[in-house]
């Protein structure tokens, strides 16, 4: 009976518990349409895997804003000069003065920012978690339509256009007037921003990746943070794609933000989230693009998304095409040469007095050296005999204006050979033995990429080596008087073809293995000029003793010499397509793969022309060798005096 009596004292007690709780709580709400929407499409962002700090990869995650906030380390600074510093450790109540022409500075230089932005977001990493702002809004101007945005903000933009700050956002468009309505529907378009505009996809298009069916995987370029739907290097040339390389490929990381949702009214999301009222930059001050961004609150898509959408949003964004081609394509050189010009102009900004200086000294020693030589002598017959360094160029173009059909022929193997690299590089890397490699460790890891830099630059090196014997060879029949044709050059390099190719391959494999040290690199710089009229003396030189050594002791004395061809005549002649390439990426429309199609014609065309200059060289240097010890001989006696 006592057991009965306590058992029902223990559930009354229990209920009375629960009916004092549901009284405390108050009436039982339903849940909020627009939060149930943000949690059902929260994207999945995909980085770029970073083994430890300051390595190769992406230390940068979306950040909560109060990571930044009431932080000592964070200093606002006023619109009257860099010096004047308002406050450390600014609040959002502090941002919520709206203060238009402020900027937050965070710890570091912008324009030199080494490893220190990458230490930061760790330590912020460190005791913060992941986030994004969701906000659901409508546009006046568009009834009937609803916008979902993601807004992910990060403490640096490590791209071409270095600032602190950097605001990002994806954004899903429903035919639906209200998130309750929304949720009975699907998303009709998503767009991704990337730079200053975005790429879209329909719902359910193949490019658009899902987890769990409504998640957007969303891929963040390294440094850069534009967002992407797959992992591949993208091209822009233009303000709205970016200038420059957007490398989005893995290995990745995927980091799931939590959802914070900002109300959709003014009066709202400013009581909730008071530093969405700042009109200032969420980084330090400085010139141009490197200024830190202004926040979402002042974008076009921040009150009008829908209209955003139809107007900057494009259909794709544009991949690099494959590597593969013979050199440098013009595509992969354009992503080179924007990353590197874009580095000049940031120590510009930072220090113009220097980077002046040293283009005005490097202009006026090219000055000097065109004058120290002489230009003049440029008859292109007899090729046996010494000639100014001036005058290996003219001759050069003298030789190739007077033949240029043959030469043009002798080039022409340039063209199947960038079809034999694309070739082998396809079966080895996707269908032969290196493919479990590229799907375990990814196509930008860097076994994988030097792999495939390596082989297309052995293919290449072996072309352009393969073409300057049989240059050398042509030019001696021409210069003997005796009627030649490129078939008939290439059939007189048959017999020394397998021992030029043995030879090659020894003299790379020593330069690879001294490259991968800093003071072997040096030494396979001394080697490569040392070894670079190689082709000549396997084509022209009877049974030469050993073709490396034998080279080396033509260029014995002359290094210099040798080595400003190799890389002022031969250099040029290897950039000149990428170049031009690279010109045409930014003054036309035409497609990436038509841009290397014309720079690997002119591979064709230059080329030659610089193998050309290199065999006159060899002459040149021949003459010396042999002239020389009479000359030193003759000197070493005096001339009678009676």
């Amino acid at each position: 009976m006592w057991t009965t009596k306590r058992l029902r004292g223990a559930v009354c007690a229990a209920w009375l518990g629960a009916i004092a709780a549901c009284a405390a709580a108050g009436p039982a709400t339903a849940a909020d349409p627009a939060s149930e929407l943000a949690q059902r499409y929260a994207p999945v962002v995909r980085l770029v895997a970073q083994a430890e700090p300051c390595a190769h990869g992406e230390p940068y995650e979306p950040e909560p804003v109060d990571a930044v906030l009431s932080n000592p380390e964070v200093a606002l600074r006023g619109p009257w000069g860099s010096g004047n510093v308002v406050k450390i450790g600014p609040s959002a109540a502090d941002l919520a003065k709206r203060l238009t022409g402020y900027h937050l500075d965070f710890p570091g230089d912008a324009l030199d920012p080494a490893c220190d932005y990458d230490r930061w977001s760790h330590a912020i990493a460190a005791t913060t978690k992941p986030a994004m702002y969701a906000h659901v809004v409508t546009d006046p101007g568009h009834p009937g339509r609803l916008a979902l945005q993601y807004w992910f903000f990060y403490v640096f933009n490590d791209f071409n256009d270095k600032h602190e700050g950097d605001w990002e956002m994806i954004q899903l468009d429903f035919d639906a007037p209200t998130a309750e309505a929304a949720l009975a529907t699907r998303p009709a378009e998503v767009g991704y921003s990337q730079h200053t505009g975005a790429e879209k996809a329909s719902w359910g298009d193949s490019k658009l990746q899902l987890v769990d069916g409504t998640h957007p995987v969303v891929y963040s370029a390294l440094g850069s943070h534009a967002n992407y739907f797959g992992s591949e290097l993208y091209l822009g040339r233009s303000a709205a794609q970016g200038v420059g390389c957007d490398d989005t490929i893995g290995p990745s990381r995927d980091v799931n933000p939590a959802v914070e949702l900002v109300p959709t009214a003014a009066g709202e999301y400013l009581k909730a989230y008071p530093w969405l009222a700042f009109d200032g930059h969420w980084g330090e001050e400085h010139s141009g693009f490197y200024n830190g961004p202004t926040g979402p609150n002042t974008k076009e898509q921040w009150t009008r998304p829908i209209e955003w959408a139809q107007t900057e949003w494009r259909d794709e964004a544009y991949v690099v095409p494959a590597a593969g081609k013979v050199g440098v394509s013009a595509t992969d050189f354009f992503c080179g040469a924007v990353a590197a010009g874009s580095n000049l102009l940031t120590a510009a900004v930072a220090a113009p007095w220097r980077v002046f200086a040293a283009l005005g000294a490097l202009t006026l020693f090219l000055i000097w050296l065109a004058s120290r030589t002489r230009w003049d002598e440029s008859a292109p017959l007899r090729i046996g005999r010494r000639r100014p360094w001036g005058s290996l160029l003219s001759a050069g173009f003298r030789m190739y204006g007077d033949h240029g059909r043959l030469f043009l022929g002798i080039g022409l193997v340039f063209l199947p050979l960038g079809v034999l690299i694309t070739a082998i590089q396809y079966w080895l890397f996707r269908q032969g033995p290196f493919t479990g490699l590229v799907d375990s460790a990814g196509a930008s890891n860097a076994v994988v990429a030097a792999l495939a830099l390596a082989l297309g630059l052995l293919l290449t090196v072996l072309g352009l080596t393969v073409v300057q014997a049989v240059t050398a060879l042509a030019m001696v029949e021409l210069d003997e008087g005796r009627p030649v044709t490129p078939l008939g050059a290439y059939r007189l390099v048959r017999p020394k073809l397998w021992l030029l190719v043995g030879m090659l391959i020894r003299a790379a494999v020593v330069v690879a293995v001294l490259e991968l040290t800093v003071i072997g690199f040096f030494a396979s710089v001394w080697l490569i000029v040392r070894w670079s009229l190689l082709a000549q003396v396997v084509a022209l030189e009877e049974r030469p003793l050993h073709p490396l050594r034998r080279s080396a002791l033509v260029v014995r004395g002359h290094w210099w010499r040798a080595a400003s061809v190799v890389a002022i005549v031969s250099g040029t002649a290897l950039l000149i397509g990428p170049v031009v390439g690279c010109l045409l990426l930014f003054a036309t429309s035409a497609s990436f793969d038509v841009v290397n199609l014309v720079s690997g014609i002119i591979y064709v065309v230059v080329l030659p022309l610089a193998a050309i200059v290199q065999t006159y060289l060899y002459f040149d240097l021949r003459v010396r060798e042999k002239t020389a010890p009479a000359e030193t001989r003759a000197a070493a006696v005096l001339p009678a005096e009676l």
